[in-house]
């Protein structure tokens, strides 16, 4: 791992838009490691290689600064050309799948959740990728194996996770009657319906929004014991743990600001920083954005962990962030070469300090990072990958738990009975029978 001196752990502590500047390598430094990475590197790029490269459209500014300056030392150092595309959460995945179905238009594509799990047969083998990082980056998290395991191989490799976590105004949660952030689920259904009574509502998506929604939607099932499936990938949804999440959920979203059924993943971005919305659940984007437009948003919010189940565990699914490489690539040495450049220590650690707190590596080493204590509102996102569950839930990760995810089918139980299109049976049935058309 890097070792940090004092003069930069100083420029960390100075936070604000110093950060990102403090913590990137110069292009000439970032260019010579390259080169003697090149040179060392087991993998060699195929001659005349050209990587065409699908990413999600980034949220921290500084973070895609720092990325494709990785990017480009790396083209520089090779030869290989790099070409980088970034779409939002929802058109990822079916731009991957039409590439994976036509075997042609990608070769590398970092996406989200469980990406990979949607066409395992068509991944490129990454288990030399894994091993070598492994042994780079402190090991993998429990969670990262999940993510990037699959019978018995590495189809993916997990970058890295951004916290789901709650993004709350001081001040209004003060006022609402709680002097800290709730930790039990009663309590946190309090501050909501005080917070919609003194006219500072919280909002969370209840909708088609890929991160926002399936991330809390699941955590509020399993907080109640419930499950898509058990762990033998038999589909348990209809129960009455289920019912009582569902019920749990809109006791909540009839505090919620209106619209919350129809947000997408920048919706609760875009009105917490409007000073419209005082709790939602987010990576720490909202408080990055905030300290360079709005300070005064930023010095009155906070985060805090979802609070826990009826069992007292908390249990979150935070966004997983796995880059795969298709195995139809004409240049799989060179997608192979640019994985693992891209998260070696000496530039992963930098670049993990620009994203300033929304990536949280799989890799358990990078942990140590002094971004997650350079400011105390940064720390509770910093084991996020390490706690994170999959889509999968307690059961197994696969092509039918992917399938789940990306057809919201947890989502779409919850949003229909919220929005008053299903009663709670109805939901629960609905959900059930489009669980057990995907697990067969």
């Amino acid at each position: 791992m890097n070792s940090f001196t004092p003069d930069r752990r100083s420029l960390l502590k100075a936070g604000g838009g110093l950060l990102a500047a403090a913590a990137t390598m110069s292009a000439e430094q970032l260019l010579g490691y390259a080169k003697a990475w090149a040179q060392a590197s087991q993998w060699k790029p195929e001659a005349g290689a050209k990587i065409n490269l699908l990413r999600w459209k980034r949220f921290v500014e500084s973070e895609d600064v720092a990325f494709m300056k990785i990017v480009d030392a790396f083209q520089k150092a090779t030869g290989v050309t790099v070409n980088v595309s970034n779409e939002s959460y929802d058109d990822l995945q079916p731009k991957a799948s039409v590439a994976a179905n036509t075997g042609q238009g990608l070769d590398i594509v970092w996406g989200l959740y469980s990406l990979p799990f949607l066409f395992p047969n068509k991944c490129t083998d990454m288990t030399d990728v894994a091993d070598y990082l492994a042994q780079k980056g402190g090991g993998w998290t429990k969670s990262g194996e999940a993510y990037g395991k699959y019978d018995g191989k590495w189809i993916g490799i997990p970058v890295a996770a951004t916290g789901a976590l709650m993004n709350y105004r001081v001040a209004a949660m003060e006022k609402a009657g709680h002097k800290e952030f709730p930790k039990d689920l009663a309590s946190f259904a309090d501050l909501v319906k005080g917070l919609n009574k003194n006219g500072t509502p919280a909002g969370m998506a209840v909708g088609h929004a890929s991160g926002d929604a399936n991330t809390w939607l699941h955590w509020a099932l399993w907080a109640h014991g419930g499950n898509l499936i058990d762990a033998n990938n038999k589909v348990v949804i209809n129960s009455p743990e289920t019912a009582k999440s569902l019920e749990y959920v809109k006791g909540l979203y009839d505090n919620f600001i209106p619209g919350t059924a129809s947000w997408n993943d920048s919706s609760n971005n875009k009105a917490f920083l409007a000073g419209q919305l005082y709790l939602t659940v987010n990576g720490i984007s909202i408080y990055v954005t905030a300290k360079k437009e709005n300070p005064q948003i930023a010095e009155d919010m906070n985060h805090a962990d979802l609070p826990a189940g009826v069992d007292g565990k908390v249990r979150e699914m935070n966004l997983g962030f796995p880059i795969l490489v298709f195995n139809f690539t004409k240049f799989p040495q060179a997608c192979k070469a640019f994985t693992a450049f891209m998260m070696e220590p000496e530039q992963f650690n930098p670049w993990v300090e620009a994203a300033q707190g929304y990536l949280s590596p799989f890799l358990a080493g990078f942990a140590k990072n002094p971004i997650w204590t350079a400011d105390p509102k940064n720390t509770p996102y910093r084991n996020v990958a390490e706690v994170s569950l999959t889509p999968a839930g307690i059961g197994k990760m696969g092509e039918n738990a992917a399938a789940a995810i990306a057809d919201f089918v947890v989502v779409d139980m919850f949003a229909n009975y919220c929005t008053g299109r299903e009663d709670v049976k109805t939901a629960m049935a609905s959900a059930e029978r489009s669980a057990k058309r995907i697990f067969r």
